[in-house]
């Protein structure tokens, strides 16, 4: 498998989702990434059991997605940073890294002696990442944040999702979900600042927010109400007319959901109507044209309702297979864990967890050669502490030194 990051090591001083997702990015492409935990705290994530109310953990197992997903690949270190015994270890990790890659918020970095700064006085040459809610300056640079705040909330994406009239705003559809978004783009960024490195352009720093990346996933929305000069209007999905039937939700006899999104209704509607078996509708006096199936779409998407409301998802599966146009099954997260499409590349990938059980992870979406990663499990806490400290050229004594002073577990 082609790794483009192979001999690239990363130190990695990070909590939570956002940032470490980064991390597995990287080591998915090859990277050696060490993520330094604290000597007895580890991150916080690993004291999380629930997300939205579901359990993220399994008693009988170390496999947790909460974890795996994020951390897969790494090498964990606990090392506590505030000891004074840790700070030789830190320097010699540093020498030797490539990338250091933070979310720690500026007033902690700054305590722990990992700031730019304190960083790059070790090695100049080091691209220095972080990932913020916010921003990386500013007056709101100390202040932290989720991606249910930063990225969700603030970011538009919230307002956008919750309809007028609602009693409570929308939640993201999952655990992380800005989370993971940042993390790609965090990723992407490390990959073309290590470019530039190679090109004799030097080691740029590295800054991702989660606000920015909400607003650029937004960014439609935000440009047209921009050049609106105010917030766009906003729309009741359940009453809103739909201007183009082949662009509409129909429910199925078995309480599935079809989504068309069929984008030139001249283009597609005859093709549709003769695969749904209902071709006469092509040549509806109403319908003949896009101008006239448009002026009456209300009428084309009360037949097509139902129409739909006749056969099961699977029987509109079969019938819809060759249509020109564009449509999709509304999947739930169990089904996209089997979706045929990610399983025929791999990107629904196997992992071993530390008990020799062979898992399921979603790999990032991004291949190469056309073929897919190869997921390596998340370490245990502080499970390669020895590992890493002896090739950094630690003996036996010095080890117990530093888990003596509390430096490291």
């Amino acid at each position: 498998m082609f790794q483009p990051m192979q001999g690239v090591r990363v130190i990695e001083v990070a909590q939570f989702t956002f940032v470490p997702s980064a991390g597995a990015v990287l080591a998915d492409w090859g990277a050696d990434v060490i993520k330094i935990e604290h000597a007895e705290k580890g991150d916080a994530q690993r004291g999380l059991i629930k997300v939205f109310g579901q359990s993220v953990v399994d008693d009988a197992s170390t496999f947790a997605p909460i974890m795996d997903g994020p951390n897969r690949g790494k090498r964990s270190l606990g090392l506590s940073l505030e000891k004074p015994e840790s700070k030789a270890v830190l320097a010699e990790l540093v020498k030797g890294a490539d990338v250091f890659l933070t979310n720690f918020l500026p007033g902690a970095r700054r305590k722990l002696g990992i700031d730019i700064e304190d960083i790059r006085a070790i090695n100049p040459d080091i691209v220095y990442a972080s990932g913020t809610s916010f921003a990386h300056s500013g007056p709101e640079s100390d202040n932290g944040g989720y991606d249910g705040t930063a990225f969700w909330s603030r970011a538009g994406n919230a307002d956008s999702s919750t309809p007028p009239g609602y009693d409570r705003v929308i939640n993201q559809p999952g655990g992380a979900f800005g989370d993971n978004i940042g993390g790609m783009t965090i990723a992407g960024g490390i990959a073309a600042a290590l470019f530039a490195r190679a090109q004799g352009q030097g080691a740029p720093t590295v800054d991702i927010s989660l606000l920015g990346v909400g607003a650029w996933a937004n960014q439609l929305n935000v440009n047209m109400a921009l050049l609106a000069g105010g917030p766009l209007p906003k729309h009741d999905p359940r009453s809103t007319p739909v201007s183009n039937p082949l662009t509409n939700t129909y429910l199925t006899s078995d309480g599935r959901w079809i989504n068309l999104i069929m984008l030139q209704p001249g283009r597609y509607w005859a093709d549709f109507c003769h695969k749904i078996d209902r071709p006469e509708l092509a040549t509806d006096a109403r319908f003949d044209s896009a101008e006239k199936l448009m002026a009456n779409s209300a009428e084309a998407v009360a037949i097509l309702n139902e129409i739909f409301a006749q056969r099961t998802k699977d029987e509109w599966v079969k019938a819809l297979e060759h249509v020109e146009g564009q449509w999709a099954v509304v999947q739930n997260n169990f089904e996209v864990g089997h979706d045929p499409a990610l399983n025929a590349i791999g990107q629904i990938a196997d992992v071993v967890d530390a008990q020799g059980v062979t898992r399921k992870l979603v790999a990032n979406p991004v291949q190469f050669d056309r073929r897919p990663a190869e997921l390596r499990r998340a370490p245990l806490f502080a499970e390669h502490t020895d590992e890493i400290l002896r090739e950094l050229g630690l003996s036996d004594e010095q080890l117990i030194q530093l888990k003596i002073a509390g430096a490291v577990t």
